[in-house]
């Protein structure tokens, strides 16, 4: 009905069996309504509150629609029950609104719902999803802690001054919001889509680690979660976000997806933000062998190495709608990270990302066949001058390879003898000698001796520091050394070099 009531509705403890049509109705008083019983459709669409409404302890058994509804003064659903749909819709609260404990037991939906002052929520629970979408929080301060076991949606809403959000719930929605000035959102078990955000001032999205407990004590129940597996707080796009003004912290950002996001190189990370991992199997049954090494990588990576052609087992398969990114895109976003890292002088996280731009840079469709085979041998002697072991492995081998050749063919058969040939004038006088060495000559016999091993190994050391051991050797032991004097101090200065990106602050 659209009754205009003049003076104070009094429907406390009223037990409405059937539907109760307050549509368009205009309340120029208080309109109490706490401790009703709505048996069915409990309609207030397009009502208009001028005094104070109390909806505190009132229960809704079907839907509760109060869609386009104004509350010009305070309104009250204080441990309201909306054991049906609640439909928000459009409403407009021109003063505080408080949800404290309600239970929202099915869908709930606040879209486009105008929020002039405080938003209220503290302890409610929303058993199905919520919907905020388009909702506009003009000087909200605190909203939650609440709890939603569905998908609670914030996308296309706006936040008009400095807020705090605190959430627990299955996922959260966050696409195209739009935030005016700071903001701290604190969560528990979600999973966070905040692709498209806009925002100028500095904005924290962080993980609680303890249960939210409201003033004087009172926990937000967490009942809903029961077989949830940890209350981690995972990242799952911060694609089109200016990342700025982000501070990210203690959040799992394997599975989320950079590729698109503006200074990425300023983003902050704090706490335990973890990535996803290579996978760090070996794959033997394939040739050539293939063994990935632990380190961070980007779930992009994931997706864009899963959709090769022979694919190794462990890479992630992309979801359905996370688009495609590779190397050509990736590598800018491992090297914005880098950098990020770099600035927040975490030096061995940013070798990680280093590793993965090169990667990409390596796989990548626009350069040319010479740069990717200097970047190929790069990797395959060095890991890009970040894994020591490879490099030790390699000067290991080359060592073994210089003594086995210096025995096979350098070492001469043995040391020459300097030789002395002068000539005595017929009437005595000073006698000149000419003191030469002959050439070495190639071995035969047993090359293979612990005396040619001990010599060959001397020449071998001492090639790796650039360093001449004065061994006689023959022609070919001769260029053999000068190729173990090249490449082996080059091998150890990777090794080392690798060992320092790893360990330097």
């Amino acid at each position: 009905m659209s009754a205009i009531f003049k003076s104070h509705a009094e429907f406390d403890s009223a037990i409405f069996k059937s539907h109760a049509g307050f549509m368009s109705a205009t309340f120029e008083g208080a309109a109490k309504f706490m401790l009703a019983t709505f048996g069915g459709f409990g309609r207030f669409r397009s009502a208009i509150f001028k005094s104070r409404a109390e909806f505190d302890l009132a229960i809704f058994k079907d839907t509760a629609g109060f869609e386009s509804a104004t509350f010009e003064s305070r309104a009250e659903f204080i441990s309201a029950v909306f054991e049906g749909a609640a439909d928000f819709t459009s409403a407009t609260f021109e003063d505080d609104v408080k949800f404290w404990s309600a239970a929202f037991e099915h869908e709930a939906g606040f879209e486009s719902t105008v929020f002039q002052r405080g938003a209220g929520f503290k302890l409610a629970t929303f058993k199905g999803d919520a919907s905020f979408e388009s909702a506009t929080f003009v000087n909200a301060v605190q909203v939650g802690p609440l709890a939603c076991a569905g998908l609670l949606v914030l996308s296309g809403a706006v936040f008009g001054g400095p807020v705090t959000l605190s959430f627990a719930a299955r996922r959260l929605e966050c696409r195209r919001t739009r935030w005016s000035s700071t903001a701290e959102i604190r969560l528990r078990y979600a999973t966070v889509d905040f692709a498209h955000a806009v925002f100028e001032y500095p904005l924290t999205i962080a993980a609680e680690p303890d249960p939210f407990v409201f003033t004087g004590g009172r926990q937000l129940s967490e009942d809903l979660f029961a077989n949830a597996p940890d209350p981690g707080v995972r990242m799952a796009s911060l694609r089109g976000v200016d990342a700025a003004h982000l501070v990210l912290a203690d959040l799992d950002l394997s599975g989320c997806l950079f590729a698109g996001t503006v200074h990425l190189d300023q983003l902050r990370l704090e706490g335990a933000c973890t990535f996803d991992t290579a996978p760090p199997t070996v794959h033997w049954r394939r040739w050539p062998p293939v063994r990935f090494t632990a380190r961070r990588v980007l779930a992009e990576e994931h997706h864009w190495r899963a959709s090769q052609p022979g694919a190794a087992r462990g890479w992630n398969v992309a979801v359905l709608g996370a688009g495609r990114a590779g190397p050509l895109q990736l590598a800018p976003v491992y090297r914005a990270l880098r950098k990020a890292f770099e600035d927040g002088k975490h030096e061995p996280g940013a070798a990680d990302f280093y590793y993965g731009e090169m990667e990409m840079r390596r796989h990548a469709d626009d350069i040319p066949h010479s740069e990717r085979g200097l970047l190929t041998a790069y990797w395959a002697l060095s890991g890009y001058g970040l894994r020591a072991s490879r490099s030790l492995a390699w000067l290991g081998a080359a060592m073994i390879a210089t003594v086995v050749l210096l025995m096979a063919f350098g070492l001469a058969q043995d040391a020459p003898k300097q030789t002395a040939t002068g000539t005595v004038p017929a009437g005595g006088g000073k006698i000149t000698f000419d003191i030469d060495k002959g050439d070495p000559h190639n071995p035969t016999g047993d090359r293979f001796s612990g005396v040619r091993f001990e010599k060959a190994l001397n020449v071998t050391l001492n090639s790796v520091v650039f360093r001449s051991s004065g061994q006689d050797l023959t022609t070919a032991g001769t260029y053999i050394e000068m190729t173990s004097r090249l490449t082996e101090p080059v091998l150890l200065g990777l090794a080392v070099l690798a060992i320092r990106n790893r360990i330097k602050r």
